[in-house]
Order: structure tokens, then sequence, then C-alpha cells
């Protein structure tokens, strides 16, 4: 076992990537080229084969490739979406790139799952609208999105652009007020082979797979979305704070103060 620093190697290299890979994700290597192994075990007071190690684990990940004689450099650039903002894919991309939409299923449906009109609120039989879409960002493929829409917004939302249109601005239009909040439930999975297809990446890639209830400005829940994003191109991002709302939201009661006589 090879220590440096009193700790293994392994624990070195481990800690050595996350560090690498948050300058990668943060734009820290321009052009896209990293330093030489020397270098990099010079600016991080880590050995040679911590080094080596480090950048063998992100090169698992897909994060970087290593070629020799060309040295190291990361294969695909990171975009961070936000947690902490109701804005769409598209929304957050914007100055990023070209944004593309592959309309796979734009349809109305006359009964929906019973989990999904469960979290809309409406009887099964109500119906509603499915669509899923491939997204692309400079041509590469990104995110596979999957929205279940209630009737009355789907039916409009369907006659709008697909393509080239985020899903929430549809709604807004559809709805006539604005969105208020959503509910985020983040996964890391492994890609299914139909999934990983549509997304170019190995069966088995790492992918982030978000689950969305997303409502209007009254509460209203209009659309359930499952989205899976390869986990190579996107981080997610928020900012969060100890003392928030929920802190806030129910204030204690003032003491009680014993009468006196």
């Amino acid at each position: 076992m090879d220590h440096h620093g009193g700790r293994p190697r392994a624990e070195r290299a481990r800690q050595l990537a996350d560090v690498l890979r948050q300058q990668i994700t943060d734009g820290g290597f321009r052009g896209g080229a990293l330093p030489d192994e020397r270098v990099l075990g010079t600016r991080f007071a880590a050995s040679r084969n911590a080094v080596r190690q480090a950048l063998s684990l992100l090169r698992q990940e897909g994060l970087i490739t290593r070629r020799r004689g060309v040295g190291t450099s990361v294969v695909l650039p990171k975009y961070g979406h936000g947690l902490d903002r109701l804005t769409g894919l598209a929304e957050e991309l914007t100055g990023r790139g070209t944004v593309t939409n592959e309309v796979r299923v734009a349809e109305e449906v006359p009964v929906l799952p019973a989990a999904i009109a469960a979290r809309l609120e409406v009887p099964a039989g109500a119906g509603g609208v499915r669509v899923e879409r491939l997204r692309r960002l400079d041509g590469l493929p990104l995110s596979l999105d999957t929205s279940y829409l209630t009737a009355d917004i789907g039916r409009t939302v369907l006659t709008g652009d697909l393509a080239a249109r985020d899903v929430f601005g549809l709604i807004e239009e559809a709805a006539g007020v604005r969105l208020g909040r959503a509910e985020v439930t983040v996964h890391a999975v492994g890609a299914d082979p139909d999934t990983a297809g549509l997304l170019g990446i190995g069966a088995g890639a790492a992918v982030f797979a978000l689950e969305r209830l997303t409502r209007l400005a009254d509460g209203r829940p209009v659309d359930v979305e499952s989205v899976r994003v390869r986990a190579d191109r996107m981080t997610l991002r928020a900012t969060l704070y100890r003392d928030g709302p929920r802190a806030t939201a129910c204030p204690r009661p003032p003491p009680v103060r014993p009468r006196r006589g």
C-alpha cells in the first residue's frame, strides 16, 4: 500500500478526483486540456501514483480521455442545472449552445396511469396528454423527458411548438397564469438499454433521474415529469439556506407567563 501524507493512495486518489471533477465542471481548464501528471502532483501535493489513479477514476466516469502523446483532456463540457429555481432545462441552457428537441410522443391519453392520476389529483378516466422529447445540445443527446399533463392544459400544449419551446412556457400560456412551484426528487440510476440507446451511452451508464411535479401559482398540479439526464454532461446545483422558510414558517408561541395572585 502506497501512503502519501499518512493516507492510503486510494483515499488520496479519490479526494484528488473530487477536486479535479469540480474544477472541470467549473470550466477550470481552458481549452479542455489538463496539465500533465507531474504538474498536477506538484499543484495538489500528491504522489505521481495517486494522480494517475485519480485520472483513471475520471476516465472511467467518461469525464476525460487520455491519449499517449496528446495528454489528458475533457471529453465533454458539463453544464449546471439549478434546482433552486423553477426553470426548464432549455431555459437553463440559454447561451450555452444550440438546444433542439426531437418530439417522440405527443398524444392524448384517454386513461392516465393510476399513479400519474393520483399525483395530478384527477380521476384516471379524466385522461390527459403525454409528451416525450429527446433533447440535444449542440447535436449531442442530453436528456429524455416524459411529461403527463392534465387534459385541459395538455390539449393546448399539443398545439404549441414542442420542437422549439420549453414545456413550462407552453403550460403558462395555456393556463394564462404563471407556474408556482415544483417538487423534485433526484435519483442516480443506471440507464436501461432503451434510454441508453436514445442518449447515446452504454447500458448501465449513470444518469440522473429527475421526478418533478409542477404546480400552477394556486397550487393546482398540472405536469408530472420524468427526466433522464446524462450524468456525464450535466451537474445539478442549488443554493441552500440553513435558516430558510421552513425554519420561520411556524413561529414559536409566546411564553406563557404565570398569573400573579
